[in-house]
Formats: structure tokens, sequence, C-alpha cells
């Protein structure tokens, strides 16, 4: 009897681990952060907190670099939320870069009072800051055991904006035309964020896409409008496109997206939304890995 009580457990046991899936389920432990400094400045070393599953495997895995928010002022990759979030990756598989940049508007004001020039010049060094993160990764993707090929980005609110713009503005926000040719990418997340000008966003660079956007952001626009919502005469009047206007033109190029839209909900949308996290590792795994084309849009 205990010699077919302990087979039906052994049994069972396999069972349960031949169902469980690679980039969906934890199946990892999670090894020790390594820091590493990814560029120097204005005096300000910028660096890299990586996450790595714990496996005796060599091959490559994918990557998800991730901006943390704050305004460009403030904020950090160490930032609680963002760590645990790194840590669910790399359980299921992924290598996870959790970047700092350079917050340029620290004690400043990114709002009305800001003028409209400087906001992009903002943007620039912010996504400037973001590639050259990703292409540090990339040359060190051996040491890493990163795949190159598979790169997956994302951030939040100010995060979001400068990956975005990095994503899909590429040529506008950045003084060199054609700047980091060897740098692609086959999702972005972004957690309230917008970019400087949807036009921008063409069939070449329309790469699938994460939403979460509230109706009401008072900050970043949902879908066109202007940045922190300034009058028209105010210095920092910049019109942006929000996440319902990106998904209006992904789906124009039948591109993939996954898109949360949050009826009266505000800037908090940007916080990482832990409960939806099995959808997107879904939709990363169906959507990048199995060549699937999902257009889905969930209301709250």
């Amino acid at each position: 009897m205990k010699k077919c009580l302990l087979f039906f457990l052994i049994l069972f046991s396999l069972n349960q681990s031949f169902s469980q899936e690679v980039l969906i389920d934890s199946l990892f432990r999670v090894q020790p952060v390594t820091t590493e400094v990814y560029a120097e400045k204005d005096s300000t070393q910028l660096i890299v907190d990586l996450y790595q599953p714990e496996t005796s495997s060599k091959e490559a895995k994918p990557l998800i670099v991730f901006m943390h928010g704050g305004g460009f002022a403030g904020g950090s990759p160490r930032n609680p939320a963002e760590v645990r979030f790194a840590k669910i990756a790399a359980a299921k598989g992924y290598v996870v870069g959790l970047i700092s940049y350079r917050l340029v508007r620290k004690g400043k004001s990114f709002s009305c009072d800001f003028d409209a020039d400087g906001k992009m010049e903002v943007f620039k060094l912010a996504a400037e800051d973001f590639l050259d993160a990703v292409s540090f990764l990339k040359k060190n993707a051996e040491k890493y055991q990163i795949d190159p090929e598979n790169i997956i980005v994302g951030g939040s609110s100010a995060g979001a904006e400068a990956v975005l713009d990095a994503v899909y503005n590429r040529d506008l926000v950045l003084e060199q035309k054609n700047a980091y040719p060897d740098i692609q990418f086959k999702a972005v997340i972004s957690l309230a964020g917008a970019i400087v000008d949807v036009r921008y966003l063409t069939e070449k660079n329309a790469i699938p896409g994460i939403f979460f956007h509230g109706t009401d952001d008072n900050l970043v626009p949902y879908a066109t409008a202007p940045h922190h919502y300034c009058d028209p005469e105010s210095p920092g009047y910049l019109i942006l496109d929000g996440s319902k206007t990106i998904v209006e033109k992904l789906k124009e190029f039948n591109s993939s997206y996954l898109f949360y839209t949050f009826e009266g909900a505000k800037h908090e949308i940007s916080g990482m939304p832990f409960d939806d996290l099995p959808a997107i590792f879904q939709f990363i795994k169906s959507v990048v890995f199995h060549k699937e084309q999902v257009q889905t849009t969930v209301y709250h």
C-alpha cells in the first residue's frame, strides 16, 4: 500500500512539473542581485541591477529592461515594487535589468511652468540613457546569458515616456537620425506612459505593446492631450499621445497589443500591476515567442 501511494505521489509530482511552462511559471530560484555601472554622465554613475534565474543551463535567456518613474526628478531602480517584479520575472526564466538614469529635474518642476523645449530635452536625455543601458547589456550578453534577439522593455510614468519614445519616437527625440541601429525590441510595457508624436510610430517600428492607463490621468494623457493638461498659453504646453492613441495606431498596423483601460482612474495606474502579471507574461510568450497576433482591450 505504501509503495503504491509513493508511486502515485511521484507520478503526480511529475505531471505537475511537466505542466509548468518556462517564462510563465515560477520555476527558478533568483540569484543575488548584481549591480553594474553602464555609464557615467554628468559626474553620475548610472547603474543597472540585474536579476537572474539560478539555473545550470547555459542557454541564453530573454531580457526585460525596466525604467522607473518619478517625473525625471526622483525614483529609483530599487523601488520595492519594481524589485518584486524583477524577482517574479527572473523566477520565470527572464534576466531582468532595473536601471537608473539622469534625474535632470531633481528639485525642479516638470509641469506647466517648465518650457516645452526643455521637456523635449529631458525626454531625449532619458531615452539616450535607456538606450545606453540596453547597449551595455547587449554587449555583455554572453556574460549574463542574455539572448540579444529577445529584449522586452518597459517603464512606469516618466520611465514609460522615455522608453516609449526610444521605441516609437527614436528618430524624433534623438538628435542623430537612425541612432542605435543595432538595438531592436520585441515588445514594450507601458504603465501610464505617452509619446511625443504618434505620427512617428510606423509599420516598421510598431512592435507589440502592453499598456495600462487611467482615462482621467491628470499628468500623462490617456489619449491625445497636453502634458499635465497645461494651458495653451503656458510655457510647458506640449501635446503628447497617450496609450489610447498609441493602441489605435498599432491596430492600424495589425500589430499586437494588450490594453488595460481604467475608467475614471488617474495617475495611480502607473503602479506595478501585480494582479495582471500572469496575463502580461502570457501575452509576451504568445506574441514574442509563439508569433501569435493578439489585440485585446480590457476595461476596468
